[in-house]
């Protein structure tokens, strides 16, 4: 903590970054003079396309528009104003979103303590029990920049069909839904068909990039949200961005550099309990998805509390969060991270995503493209289209198939403690294509096997994740174990107009997912739960034994 508050803070428009100048300092020479050398800081806010080298350029030159977003989006404020009093019986917002277009407004409305319903899965469960909730009160925010997400188009299937259903006519089942997207992009033609309300991204402005765009508003103003406070704050941390000093986002984002450069590649993301709430999951999809590609990146661990075990180590950066600290309150909630992050929200998107194109610069890699994320999709189309090949388990304990990899023992409790102990000098990512709200015990695996490996271990819901630490996984250094759990449906959900399930897409993706990992020789071990809620108790009970 001394560390922390002996330099000076780096702070603007309210949002103060306490700790980055030790972790510059810390390496063998300046990542900060380096990058005010080269100019960064005033060629980024110009919208520099060459800061990433010439293979990024193309990419780079139509993905800066997150820079001043925040002011194409005051011209929404109108439209947002006359959706929300045109929809305002219908007080059930559900955002069917993936990735970028859901997280966002999840920690907005969180962070806000506003209602939303965040339907990015497709466990057939969780489609099932938001499909009978308050339906008749019901908006469906479709949300996809490509327009051809298939989580969300067989979101949009499901509610339609459930619209009609409960005797609503096609017209007035249109009327329950808004979609945000690109320009152009599949999803608009079909809401002209659907005769829904269409409000229309930024197409400057990549998906996990998107917080302050159309994508981020729309659900978050639906759901009551004042919004018009988030874009200022940008605004206001917006006029340091082309600064040398006294720029946040350029602190924040040498010390991420001069951090993974220097060996602590993984970040501990950590909420101080000052008012932001699931800021880290944002982060988390952020920094993964930018970095994580050509076998470098940063590690994102997202921690449930200041002392949960996985937040420390030679290669572990802890960074907390949250909002405004009252006068003389020590930045961290209680623990000594390296470095503190605190202000207001819409301040904090910016900084965040500023930093993490600094960060891949530093790095050497292209912060706005996703090479590796379409193999999965790939996958899970195959799948859908031949069936994948049947496997029988390795063995069965109780309500758990084991299916596990080469080389390992094949119990449960001999598989589990194979994969920590050839963890090594890597991580341990949890990969829970579960229903995240009734199989929410599943994420308490994550503290328990950090403590157990003494490493970093993450926690991801599939396919949630596929949209974030998915890319990092198969394109970061691959150091990475997996543990893969999914589950037995018992009361499948068919996704109309297609030839498959709820069910046997997740059941694809998850394939699609350990293929994409195994095809790079990643060690993958499968658990499937025949029985959710008791598998879910058996494994945490085998974890807890292994740190015996």
């Amino acid at each position: 903590m001394s560390d922390l508050l002996a330099g000076p803070a780096d702070a603007s428009a309210g949002l103060v970054v306490h700790g980055a100048g030790a972790v510059d300092r810390s390496a063998p020479a300046s990542t900060r003079d380096a990058l005010v050398n080269r100019g960064v800081p005033a060629r980024l806010a110009a919208k520099d396309p060459t800061l990433w080298g010439p293979e990024a350029e193309a990419e780079a030159g139509t993905r800066l528009g997150w820079l001043d977003t925040h002011r194409r989006s005051w011209e929404l404020l109108p439209q947002l104003a006359e959706l929300t009093a045109e929809l305002a019986d219908l007080d059930h917002v559900v955002l069917a979103g993936m990735g970028g277009s859901s997280l966002a407004p999840e920690v907005i409305t969180r962070t806000l303590g506003r209602p939303l319903t965040v339907l990015d899965t497709t466990d057939p469960g969780q489609v099932r029990a938001a499909l009978a909730d308050r339906l008749e009160r019901t908006v469906v925010v479709l949300a996809s920049k490509s327009g051809s997400t298939v989580e969300t188009d067989s979101h949009r299937r499901a509610y339609l069909q459930a619209f009609l259903d409960a005797g609503l006519t096609e017209a007035e089942a249109g009327r329950h839904f808004v979609v945000v997207t690109d320009p152009g992009s599949p999803l608009e033609s079909v809401a002209a068909e659907l005769g829904a309300i269409t409000v229309l991204a930024d197409p400057q402005v990549g998906g996990r990039y998107s917080a302050l765009t159309a994508f981020g508003l729309v659900p978050a103003a639906l759901a009551g949200v004042e919004v018009t406070e988030l874009l200022d704050q940008a605004e206001a941390l917006s006029q340091s961005l082309a600064r040398d000093t006294d720029n946040p986002g350029l602190a924040l984002g040498a010390a991420l550099g001069a951090a993974a450069t220097g060996g602590r590649d993984k970040v501990a993301l950590i909420g101080d309990g000052t008012g932001i709430d699931g800021l880290g999951d944002w982060i988390e999809q952020l920094l993964a998805e930018s970095t994580g590609k050509a076998g470098l990146g940063i590690l994102p661990v997202v921690l449930e509390s200041p002392d949960a075990p996985g937040g420390a180590g030679p290669d572990v950066l802890t960074v907390s969060y949250g909002g405004a600290l009252s006068p003389g309150a020590v930045p961290g909630g209680g623990c000594a991270p390296d470095v503190a992050v605190n202000g207001p929200l819409g301040a904090q998107f910016l900084a965040w995503e500023y930093a993490t194109a600094v960060a891949g610069a530093v790095l050497g890699v292209n912060p706005f493209d996703q090479p590796n994320v379409a193999e999965s999709k790939e996958n899970t189309a195959r799948i859908l289209a031949s069936a994948a090949p049947a496997e029988p388990p390795s063995s069965t304990a109780g309500a758990i198939e084991v299916y596990a990899p080469a080389g390992s023992p094949g119990d449960l409790a001999g598989a589990l403690r194979h994969l920590l102990d050839g963890v090594g000098d890597g991580y341990l990512a949890v990969l829970a294509y579960l229903d995240r709200l009734a199989d929410a015990d599943a994420a308490r695996l994550r503290p328990l096997l950090a403590e157990a490996a003494g490493r970093p271990v993450t926690f991801g819901w599939g396919p949630r994740f596929l949209h974030s630490t998915g890319q990092y996984h198969r394109g970061g250094p691959q150091m990475g174990r997996y543990l893969q759990l999914t589950g037995t449906v018992d009361n499948d959900l068919h996704v109309p107009g297609k030839p498959y399930s709820f069910g046997e897409l997740q059941a694809a993706q998850a394939a699609g997912d350990r293929q994409a990992l195994a095809s790079r020789g990643r060690p993958v071990l499968r658990l499937h739960l025949t029985d959710r809620s008791a598998g879910v108790a058996q494994l945490l009970d085998a974890v807890r034994q292994l740190r015996t």
